[in-house]
């Protein structure tokens, strides 16, 4: 009986352990005030007109699982946005997704897309913007919702560097990273 105790208790250690290396020290531990200072982030500003976006998605063993292009088309009437996306992927395969946005003098962003779950909820604070979300995969992915954690990062000359993980269960299992910056002039429309 005292055995079983002891590896009950060595369990439970081990799993409060990860729980705190993940909230403390990991990628879910960053907020929002960690970027407060510094180059401002207005979503309304910088994720606006034609822009571009390169990235790859890692699985859940850390390898990279698809490689992607996209082009988006944004426009603001006000704190309202339209984010339209267009994306190829390296498989042939595309996507397209359209964001509804509004943001709030606080800096507080709502978020609907047809493949998101309820609403998704972001702040802009700083350099940075976090977006909250319960995301569906494609039928032909699986269908599943999974929990979604957006970073975007505002970089020195204007390019925003996006960082995601998909969580099913709490548990990472898709990383994306990826870049974004206004289109080309000679690139046109092709959202």
């Amino acid at each position: 009986m005292e055995t079983l105790l002891f590896i009950t208790l060595g369990i439970a250690l081990a799993c409060a352990a990860c729980w705190s290396r993940a909230r403390f020290t990991g990628f879910l531990a960053q907020g929002p005030d960690d970027y407060a200072d510094g180059q401002q982030f207005d979503i309304r500003q910088h994720l606006n007109g034609p822009m571009v976006c390169e990235g790859v998605i890692y699985g859940p063993t850390g390898r990279v699982s698809s490689r992607f292009v996209a082009n988006f088309d944004i426009s603001w009437d006000g704190n309202d946005g339209a984010m339209k996306e267009h994306f190829r992927y390296d498989d042939g395969t595309t996507r397209d997704r359209a964001w509804q946005l509004t943001v709030d003098d606080e800096g507080r962003i709502l978020a609907k897309a047809n493949d998101v779950v309820g609403v998704g909820e972001g702040i802009q604070k700083g350099s940075a913007v976090r977006l909250k979300y319960r995301f569906r995969l494609p039928d032909d992915a699986g269908g599943h919702i999974l929990d979604t954690v957006d970073w975007m990062y505002l970089a020195p000359n204007g390019a925003i560097v996006n960082r995601s993980q998909f969580r099913k269960f709490g548990f990472k299992v898709a990383e994306l990273v990826a870049t974004m910056r206004p289109a080309p002039l000679d690139m046109g429309q092709a959202a």
